[in-house]
C-alpha cells in the first residue's frame, strides 16, 4: 500500500501590502499599538480588486512547478480549499485545471472548510493515494477574505490577509500522516459567517451571535472563537498525541492554524509548551485562513526549524466550527 507524503510547498502573496502604519494613518482613532500586541500582526497582503482566489492559486501553483521542477502532466487530482471562490458555480478547481494546463483525465474539486481545511485536504489526499488510483495530488489553498471586509471594520481588517499555497502530495512507501482526528460543531456557525453570497434569503439567514458592528459581509465573534479553541482543541491534541504513543514532551513541534498571537499564546499555555515548540509566524502575512499551515511549514522548512523525521502535531480549527488534526513526520521536506 502507498501512503501520502507532503512534498514541496510554494506560496503566493498579493503584491499590495497593508501595514499597521497604513491603517493608523487611515484611522487615527484606532489604537494600533494595542491591536498589534493582541494580534501579533504587523502587515498583511491584500488582493487587488480584480484579483481572485483562482488568480492567486495559479501563481502559487506555477511557482511550485517552476521551483521544484514538477511536470504538470504528473498531477492526478486537484483539490482547492477556499471560502472565497470565483463563482458559486462552476467549480473553481475546474477553472484551475484549464488555466494550469493540467490533463483532462484528472479529478478536480473545491471544498469549503476555512481554517481546518488544509488538514482535511491532507486526509482526503491520503485516502485517494491509499486506493492506488492516484500518485500525485495537488492541494491548493487560496483565500481573499479582504473582499468581504469593510474598510472601517477594525476587528477584521487588522487580522485577515490574502494568499495562496500549493502543496504537492506524493505517494510514499512510508506512512507520514497518521491518527487523523476530526470534529464538527455547527452550533458555532453564528460566530464566523458571511450571510450574503449564497442562496438563503437574508431574512431567513443565520443571525450573528452578537450585534454586527460594521458593514462587512463577514462577521466574527472573536471572544467566542477563542473560547471554543482554547477549551476544545487541547483535548483533541492530547488525544492525537496519546494515539501516536507519545507524551506532550515527546512532540518536537505543534503546527497550529495561525489565527492571532493571543489565541496561540493561550494555546501554548494550555498545552504547556513555549515558542520553540509551538511557533507563531503571522506577523508579516496575517491570518490567511486555510493557507496558514502550509505557509508555516514552508517557512519552518526554509529556516531549518522543521527537519525530516521530527515528531509534529498538525492542527487546524475555526469557522464552522470545524477542526482537524493529525500526527505528521516530514519525510519529503
Amino acid at each position: 500500500m502507498k501512503y501520502a507524503a507532503v512534498g514541496p510547498i510554494s506560496v503566493w502573496l498579493p503584491e499590495k501590502i497593508e501595514t499597521n502604519e497604513d491603517l493608523q494613518r487611515e484611522n487615527p482613532n484606532w489604537d494600533m499599538t494595542v491591536i498589534s500586541e493582541k494580534t501579533g500582526i504587523h502587515q498583511r497582503h491584500i488582493a487587488a480588486p480584480n484579483e481572485c482566489s483562482s488568480d492567486l492559486a495559479v501563481h502559487a501553483t506555477r511557482r511550485l512547478f517552476d521551483e521544484h521542477n514538477v511536470d504538470p502532466a504528473s498531477i492526478d487530482y486537484l483539490m482547492l480549499c477556499t471560502q472565497t471562490p470565483d463563482y458559486p458555480l462552476p467549480t473553481t478547481a475546474c477553472l484551475l485545471q484549464h488555466r494550469l494546463g493540467l490533463r483532462t483525465g484528472i479529478g478536480a474539486l473545491d471544498f469549503n472548510l476555512g481554517c481546518s481545511g488544509y488538514v482535511y485536504g491532507l486526509s482526503l489526499a491520503d485516502g485517494l493515494i491509499r486506493t492506488g488510483e492516484v500518485q500525485r495530488v495537488l492541494l491548493i489553498t487560496s483565500e481573499t477574505y479582504s473582499k468581504m471586509i469593510d474598510c472601517k471594520d477594525r476587528s477584521l481588517r487588522t487580522i485577515f490577509g490574502d494568499g495562496a499555497a500549493a502543496t504537492l502530495i506524493q505517494a510514499s512507501d512510508q506512512p507520514s500522516m497518521q491518527h487523523f482526528a476530526f470534529g464538527t460543531d455547527g452550533s458555532g456557525a453564528n460566530t464566523l459567517i458571511a450571510q450574503h453570497g449564497g442562496f438563503r434569503p437574508i431574512e431567513d439567514a443565520i443571525k450573528p451571535r452578537h450585534r454586527h458592528r460594521w458593514k462587512s459581509n463577514l462577521y466574527m465573534d472573536g471572544p467566542s472563537l477563542i473560547n471554543f479553541t482554547v477549551t476544545s482543541i487541547p483535548d483533541i491534541i492530547n488525544q492525537i498525541v496519546e494515539r501516536a504513543g507519545l507524551e506532550i514532551e515527546d512532540v518536537d513541534l505543534f503546527l497550529l492554524h495561525q489565527a492571532t498571537h493571543k489565541m496561540l499564546s493561550l494555546m501554548q499555555q494550555r498545552i504547556g509548551v513555549g515558542d520553540e515548540k509551538l511557533p507563531i509566524r503571522l506577523a508579516d502575512v496575517g491570518n490567511t485562513v486555510s493557507c496558514t499551515i502550509p505557509i508555516l511549514i514552508r517557512e519552518l522548512r526554509e529556516s531549518g526549524q522543521l527537519t525530516p523525521e521530527m515528531k509534529t502535531i498538525m492542527m487546524g480549527f475555526g469557522v464552522g466550527w470545524s477542526w482537524a488534526g493529525c500526527y505528521w513526520q516530514d519525510i519529503l521536506g
